[in-house]
């Protein structure tokens, strides 16, 4: 097989990804707090024993887009949203995550949880919200109190290297080895939640132009086909034949 074939076969499975990258971002315009990604590619070139170099296609990973998601009004005291960089810390069975993701609500026990029921952590740990205790008010510092006064204080923190966090399921991430700090002077939104700052015009587009690349390098790819068919059919011919 010629280099050429491998060039284009690398640049056809780096296009494939990118496109179930732009389509998740897609199938996300709707997820709150959620971020959109792209693909990252960088050239590798390869050195055979004879022959020149082969320059190839290669995907080093995802670059996530932190950018703030638009606010959106819900009316729900219980709904939280971060303005600025920051992390709510939740409590799973497989330990603390991350998420920007503030529709929250009480328990059975009035604690505070996520929509999965994972506790919301506060600088104190969980945070119990009586029932008796009237409206709740979350401030701006994320001060949550009611008619009885202070009951929590919620945990966001931030991260050094943020784009390293790994997303797991319900817009929940893992920090690896990184340890979270807190941030000084939060700022959140009550009633109020974060929207996916995934564009979708851009994204359409991004998603019509991979399809015609991918499209261009499948015509290569059969044209060098026919030419290796072609050149062999003539190469093997007896002379004189």
């Amino acid at each position: 097989m010629e280099n050429s074939v491998y060039v284009g076969l690398s640049r056809q499975m780096a296009l494939r990804r990118e496109m179930d990258v732009i389509a998740n971002n897609i199938a996300n315009m709707n997820t709150p707090a959620y971020k959109a990604e792209q693909m990252v590619f960088r050239e590798y070139v390869t050195q055979p024993e004879r022959g020149e170099r082969v320059s190839l296609v290669q995907d080093v990973g995802l670059s996530r887009d932190l950018s703030d998601g638009p606010l959106q009004t819900t009316g729900n005291p219980f709904d939280v949203a971060i303005n600025g960089p920051g992390f709510f810390t939740v409590e799973t069975p497989l330990g603390e995550r991350y998420t920007r993701h503030g529709r929250f609500q009480l328990d059975a026990e009035n604690r505070l949880v996520t929509g999965e029921g994972h506790a919301v952590q506060g600088q104190a740990g969980p945070i119990t919200v009586p029932i008796e205790g009237g409206p709740v008010t979350i401030s701006p510092d994320g001060v949550i109190s009611n008619e009885q006064g202070v009951v929590g204080v919620l945990q966001v923190v931030r991260f050094d290297e943020p784009q390293t966090l790994r997303r797991a399921a319900n817009g929940l991430y893992t920090a690896e080895d990184q340890q979270p700090q807190p941030v000084a002077i939060p700022s959140v939104a009550q009633g109020m939640l974060e929207g996916s700052n995934v564009k979708g015009i851009l994204e359409m587009t991004r998603m019509i132009t991979v399809s015609r690349q991918y499209q261009s390098v499948g015509r290569m790819l059969n044209n060098e086909d026919e030419r290796l068919k072609q050149m062999i059919t003539t190469l093997g011919k007896a002379p004189g034949a």
